[in-house]
């Protein structure tokens, strides 16, 4: 089944509820594309479960090495990225893959797989909305909210590059459009 969804969106979007999701109500055909990052594991995150974490060091070697099927410095200093390796064994699983990643991630995505890919923009209401979530997500220090803010407004000007754009307004509703568009596409 060689197909992979790419799920993208600015910091804050709720990309990560809706793909947790799907994968709590599809586990017999998605599996999670783990990716790899340098920054810090958060509270409660693993490594192996939500990100690779290594050390900038790490990265650059796996980029020597050209492990990777997409990367990106996402903020300064912080790097993100999908290794080859990682969808080749869930490919390996007969399972579509499925990618939460950053904006300009999800199009590199979407540009090495073609037709293989259905990428999908979650957008939030507003501007003013996603600083509220992100605000009482209390995970940024202020010159970081401050910074992801900056970077969810020039993000937003993707969503025309993307195969669908699914506004999170109301969360349940989200989610069944959501599992809509995953139905759809699978079925193809």
């Amino acid at each position: 089944m060689q197909k992979a969804l790419i799920f993208s969106a600015p910091s804050g979007s709720g990309k990560t509820t809706v793909v947790n999701h799907l994968l709590k109500t599809m586990p017999e055909t998605l599996a999670f594309s783990i990716s790899v990052t340098t920054r810090k594991p958060r509270p409660n995150e693993e490594h192996g479960r939500e990100y690779y974490f290594l050390s900038e060091e790490e990265f650059k070697s796996k980029l020597a090495e050209d492990a990777f099927v997409e990367h990106e410095m996402v903020y300064q200093g912080l790097y993100y990225g999908t290794l080859k390796t990682e969808v080749e064994r869930l490919w390996a699983e007969g399972k579509c893959v499925l990618f939460d990643v950053d904006v300009k991630g999800g199009l590199n995505l979407k540009k090495q797989f073609g037709t293989k890919a259905k990428a999908i923009f979650l957008k939030p209401p507003s501007i003013e909305i996603l600083m509220d979530r992100l605000t009482k997500r209390s995970t940024e220090v202020e010159h970081m909210l401050k910074e992801r803010i900056a970077k969810a407004k020039e993000e937003l000007s993707f969503e025309d590059q993307y195969d669908v754009v699914l506004e999170n307004d109301v969360l349940g509703e989200t989610l069944k459009n959501a599992e809509a568009l995953v139905k759809n596409f699978l079925d193809q």
